[in-house]
Formats: structure tokens, sequence, C-alpha cells
């Protein structure tokens, strides 16, 4: 990194844009058994570009693995929007989609091809990058999660639609499979507001 920072204006080091790469660069860097909160990952979005998850700070957030040729895809989605356009003004709720093909392979379209079902289904909530969620290549926010919230018997998403919830301070607090359906996590997401 020094010799290609050597090889950069000095005007360059100052932006918005260097800095904010360099801080993507560190949170993806954070080992997820150290990390405290959901703040100190990134993620890139459906379109590739970087987001830190500090971004949602102050808000209670949802993070869920989505796939749109499951058995729970027309239910969840639904749901989902229902969640979103009913808390995201008055409470803040945030939600956050992980498109995953681990689980029968059904994810298996291409970021266009996932944010064009997205559109279809109205989807207002954040939708990032396809990622696994299970294994060696699991995304490190997913490995954080499941350290933190564990499942039953043993850790691993065992489906889609896992939800977790996370509170204002970027803390999982619970864990939800793919059987509760997103509307009935409202008492659940109120103990957090």
């Amino acid at each position: 990194m020094a010799i290609l920072i050597n090889n950069i204006k000095p005007d360059f080091l100052k932006g918005k844009l260097f800095t904010g790469i360099l801080t993507a660069m560190a949170a993806t860097a954070v080992d997820y058994k150290e990390a405290k909160t959901i703040y100190e990952f990134t993620a890139n979005n459906i379109k590739g570009e970087p987001v830190l998850l500090d971004e949602y700070k102050g808000h209670v957030c949802l993070i869920v693995n989505v796939a749109s040729k499951c058995g729970y895809t027309d239910n969840h989605y639904t749901e989902l929007n229902e969640l979103y356009d009913k808390y995201s003004e008055s409470k803040g709720l945030r939600i956050l989609a992980f498109p995953c093909n681990q689980f029968g392979s059904q994810e298996p379209g291409n970021p266009d091809e996932i944010c064009e079902f997205a559109k279809k289904r109205k989807v207002n909530f954040d939708m990032f990058d396809k990622v696994d969620v299970n294994g060696s290549n699991a995304h490190p926010l997913w490995k954080f999660l499941k350290h933190k919230q564990g499942g039953l018997l043993i850790d691993s998403i065992k489906w889609n639609f896992t939800k977790f919830i996370v509170d204002k301070n970027g803390l999982p607090v619970e864990r939800h499979g793919p059987s509760t359906n997103p509307k009935k996590l409202e008492k659940e997401l109120e103990k957090y507001w």
C-alpha cells in the first residue's frame, strides 16, 4: 500500500473517496471474533459499491439472507416490504438483504438479474451483493452475526431467510429462522426502537 500512496497526488489523499476506500479496507479486515458491532464491517451493495455499515448507526436493522427462487420468497419479500414501508420512516428500521445461493441454488442470478427481480417486487430496502453465509468464504459480517447469535444445535445458517435483529447500537440481539415470517417480528422489533 505504501508504494501506491507514494504515487498519488497529495490532494487525493485528503479526498473523501480515498478516505472511504481506506476505511472500507480496514472494515473488511476486522476479525469477526473481536468485532463488537456490525459497524466495523463493510459489504458491497448490489451494484458492487462498498458500504460501510456504520451508516446504519442509530437504526434498528433486520439483516436477512434472501433468495429469489425459494418457497419462502413470495411471502418473505412481501412482508419485508410491508415492515420496511411501515417502520422505515416512523421508527428508522433498516432492512439489509443479502442474496445467497448456498441453499438449493435458489439465488442463481447475477447482480443485474437480482436487481431486476427486486425491482419487480418493488423492494425499497437495501440490497447487497450476493454472499456466502456459511463456510470458509462466508462474508465476515455473517460470521460475526452467527458468532453473536448462535443457532439451535449449530451456528450455521440452515436455509434462506434467516433473520437477525440488530439494535441501535449495532449489536445482534435476536436470530429468527426461515419459518418465522417477517411480520411476526413486529413485537420483537418494538423492543429495540
